[in-house]
């Protein structure tokens, strides 16, 4: 049943209410510089398909764009300062961050890309180790190292955390702090020329407001599209298996990415993994269904070749979840219109949005705040580039 919200204004409306719409919540109620009031607009409050919910819950620095290592960087540094920064009433919600590393294989044109990433991220403070095969066999003896030249390893900073977590201290922490939120969905964005006043709820409500900031995930175009505006993001959808093997693997066993795109980290004493799929068409909304054949053709096959001990494995889990998928360039859209500056962009995260939420709900936080970035400057991602048609471009991506 839809919720009701207890003013007709809000100096601040946020459409979506899942991580990166709570990270942008507490990030604005936490700030002794910001004095207005905050709605969250969430259409389900149980978030069971939101990309938060369904990612495989993962950080990473291993980028190739300054910027978005120095956004994981802070956002691994805030996840293990979580429980202190979220405690509400002596709860403290412990993230369980596994800081196992990424370990990125690669064949030798790819191993001269990873050397070339491997400097960038190095002047950016990131503790990633080059690997060439012997030592990649002796720090990891369960690779096959077969048609690989190397590979790279995050030694901090790098890992998976509960996302149900991250998202749920959020938001408790921000609604502590004053923020109201309403289960309820916007139907209708109000338009006055190059401003935008307020927002229609699906009861019929109308709450005015003074900055609108568009967190619906794969929902965001449609977003976007009630106030004339677009962006090109759409939804697509992504395989999740957790499989059990007769032989578990020794030692520390990082998030491993073949050069093909399949992945695979622990989870518990089992194993999840997918791939960048082939085929990957735009999905509808409601298209959750789990592509089995994914596994069979497009994943197994590699784990088996390249981990000799996945060979024996069985599949006891699966789930599919869905990207906001930035057509562009596979980065996030942050910050105003050029034209309707009170409409905020954070949408297109193309599977970053859970470990850039952080640094991104910061930053929307202080465009509204001060008008501009003080901490990282964030307008490499701003919707400038869609007009523009100028990709910003990630050779690290999954």
């Amino acid at each position: 049943m839809a919720s009701t919200a207890t003013k007709q204004h809000y100096d601040v409306v946020i459409v979506g209410g899942a991580v990166n719409g709570s990270a942008t919540a507490y990030f604005l109620a936490s700030n002794p510089d910001f004095t207005g009031s905050v709605l969250v607009v969430e259409r389900d409050w149980t978030y069971a398909q939101s990309a938060t919910a369904l990612s495989s819950s993962s950080i990473r620095v291993q980028f190739s764009n300054p910027i978005n290592i120095q956004i994981s960087r802070f956002g691994a540094q805030f996840i293990r300062d979580f429980p202190e920064l979220m405690a509400v009433n002596g709860d403290r919600p412990d993230l369980a961050f596994k800081e196992n590393g990424y370990l990125f294989l690669a064949d030798q044109k790819g191993f001269d890309v990873l050397k070339r990433l491997h400097q960038t991220q190095l002047d950016n403070g990131a503790d990633v180790t080059l690997l060439d095969t012997e030592a990649l066999i002796r720090r990891f003896p369960w690779v096959n190292p077969d048609s690989l030249a190397g590979g790279t390893y995050g030694e901090k900073d790098e890992g998976w955390f509960d996302n149900y977590g991250i998202m749920n201290g959020f938001r408790k922490k921000a609604r502590s702090l004053g923020v109201e939120y309403v289960e309820n969905e916007v139907v209708q964005v109000l338009r006055e020329g190059d401003v935008i006043t307020g927002v229609r709820l699906g009861d019929g409500q109308l709450i005015g407001c003074g900055q609108l900031v568009n967190t619906a995930g794969t929902r965001g175009r449609q977003v976007a599209r009630l106030a004339g505006l677009d962006i090109p993001v759409e939804a697509r959808r992504r395989s999740l298996f957790v499989f059990d093997c007769h032989t578990p693997l020794p030692g520390t066993v990082p998030l491993t990415i073949d050069p093909t795109g399949v992945f695979f980290r622990p989870e518990g004493h089992l194993y999840l993994g997918g791939t960048y799929p082939r085929h990957d068409p735009e999905v509808d909304f409601s298209d959750f269904d789990v592509m089995h054949d994914e596994f069979e053709e497009e994943v197994w096959p590699v784990l088996a070749e390249r981990v000799p001990a996945f060979e024996a494995i069985k599949v006891v889990n699966s789930w599919a979840g869905h990207y906001d998928f930035c057509v562009l360039d596979h980065n996030a859209i942050v910050g105003p219109h050029d034209q309707v500056r009170n409409f905020l962009f954070c949408n297109g995260f193309s599977g970053h949005g859970l470990q850039q939420a952080p640094a991104i709900g910061r930053g929307l936080s202080e465009l509204i705040i001060y008008g501009g970035y003080r901490t990282l400057d964030l307008s490499a991602l701003s919707y400038q580039r869609v007009i523009e048609n100028r990709p910003f471009l990630e050779d690290s991506v999954i």
